[in-house]
């Protein structure tokens, strides 16, 4: 899935992931990086940001942050398999695992 594709599915879920109050870096290795910022009144997605900085960092294939934001890969299988890292604060993974999960 292009990021662009990735990037609408996300929005689709806008409304959700505006009450995680925090930003996440999805690393997607060659794929590219999505910021995802919902600090703000809006939630803002930003396709390969000039800057890497975010509270968390989730690094994963495109194909499985296609399976997260669907509801196909538990976020807790996905990193006790190793097909999701997360880098910085878990609390705010599990924050986002679970608004998924609505």
């Amino acid at each position: 899935m292009a990021l662009e594709d990735l990037i609408g599915e996300m929005q689709g879920k806008a409304e959700k992931l505006k009450e995680l109050h925090h930003t996440v870096l999805f690393d997607l290795g060659d794929d590219g990086k999505i910021l995802l910022d919902a600090t703000g009144d809006e939630v803002k997605i930003t396709p390969n940001p000039d800057s890497d900085d975010a509270e968390t960092t989730l690094a994963l294939s495109a194909d499985n942050m296609v399976k997260l934001i669907n509801g196909d890969l538990n976020p807790m299988v996905a990193f006790t398999l190793g097909k999701l890292k997360v880098f910085g604060s878990k609390g705010i993974a599990l924050k986002l695992s679970s608004l998924l999960d609505k």
